[in-house]
């Protein structure tokens, strides 16, 4: 299983751009998603960046990915998720 993560845009041009996650930094694809600005947030899958993310989006994801590594850890991941505490799930409106 391959997993696609948020990445920050430091430079770039519209074949390749240096991101950056968590102080580590990636040349990554941009064929994709086209060139952008400097600070735009996009999702890296295997490299290439395959669509871009706003930052709730993009926390979210971030939130999920470090849910797992908690959840791996044996730790309570509650917090990581409090959109869906004391909540229904519900279905999309087109699945209802």
């Amino acid at each position: 299983m391959c997993i696609g993560f948020p990445m920050t845009v430091i430079e770039g041009d519209d074949f390749e751009a240096l991101c950056e996650r968590r102080g580590e930094t990636l040349r990554v694809s941009m064929a994709l998603v086209g060139a952008q600005p400097a600070g735009a947030r996009v999702l890296v899958y295997l490299g290439s960046a395959v669509r871009l993310l706003d930052e709730v989006e993009a926390g979210h994801i971030d939130d999920a990915l470090d849910a797992l590594q908690e959840a791996l850890e044996g730790k309570n991941v509650d917090r990581r998720f409090a959109d869906l505490i004391d909540r229904e799930p519900q279905l999309p409106e087109f699945l209802r």
